[in-house]
């Protein structure tokens, strides 16, 4: 099912400008399109509308260890509560916090590369607020967390 998240502003990149009444169109686990929502909303009319306050961007990746929790499920928890969507290998040494990661569909990856919201790439997103609290983290194509 195709969803169109939306956000008063949206960043292309986790440092990039912010552009206002952008949206991303997502269907699966992938970005099927990326651009300003008024076009967005007429090529794909009649779907399923997230309207998210805050700035929408790619997922964060955590390149440090996990955060400490009594739990390995905990701690990936505690990785989606700040609007992250990968992290490095080198961090999952442990197999409990390594099946943890993989059951929460997060990137393992080898080595850091940034993040874009491009058409075709993975669907990992965060919203942010403006005082830098993740609002949403969706993880190929489906929401992780949501504040409540």
């Amino acid at each position: 099912m195709r969803t169109l998240h939306t956000a008063p502003l949206l960043r292309r990149t986790a440092d990039g400008a912010s552009q206002p009444e952008h949206a991303v169109v997502v269907s699966g686990d992938r970005i099927e399109a990326v651009g300003p929502l008024t076009e967005l909303s007429a090529a794909y009319a009649g779907v399923r509308v997230r309207s998210w306050p805050g700035t929408l961007g790619p997922g964060l990746l955590h390149d440090g260890p996990l955060p400490a929790a009594p739990t390995p499920r905990e701690r990936v928890h505690a990785l989606l509560r700040n609007g992250v969507t990968a992290v490095l290998v080198e961090h999952l040494a442990d197999p409990a916090v390594r099946v943890a990661v993989d059951r929460g569909d997060l990137l393992v990856l080898p080595a850091a590369v940034p993040a874009t919201l491009r058409a075709g790439e993975r669907a990992d997103l965060a919203v942010h607020a403006a005082d830098g609290v993740c609002l949403v983290t969706v993880v190929a194509g489906r929401i992780a967390h949501r504040r409540a």
